[in-house]
């Protein structure tokens, strides 16, 4: 890998997490604060497009995949978001975010793939 699509990669991670901040901060403004939304449409979003990305445009994986998708999206936050509504006795929206967000991505990368390979 050549220093310049490294630096390249990481520039864009930079770029896909302040995407994900801005999503979930105006998901938040408009559908509140009690499920993480905001997240959530981050995430399927972001399996949606690496399924894209994977079939579509393979040479541009590590720069966009990596790197602005790999910024864009969140495990680690979705799983801090579980525990947080497990703690506040919110179990079906944990268990929901958790196995939901997860069978979902599934889902959305699956169609991501499906809609590249028509390129």
């Amino acid at each position: 890998m050549s220093p310049l699509l490294f630096v390249g990669a990481a520039l864009a991670g930079g770029v896909g997490a302040v995407l994900r901040y801005v999503i979930d901060l105006g998901v938040a403004r408009l559908a509140g604060r009690r499920f993480p939304w905001g997240i959530l449409l981050v995430n399927l979003s972001g399996s949606f497009a690496l399924g894209i990305v994977t079939t579509a445009l393979p040479d541009a994986a590590f720069l966009l995949g990596a790197g602005l998708l790999g910024g864009y999206t969140t495990f680690s936050t979705a799983m801090l978001d579980t525990v947080a509504l497990w703690r506040d006795r919110e179990r079906p929206a944990s268990v929901f975010n958790a196995v939901g967000m997860l069978l979902l991505g599934l889902l959305a990368a699956g169609l991501g793939l499906a809609v590249g390979s028509l390129f």
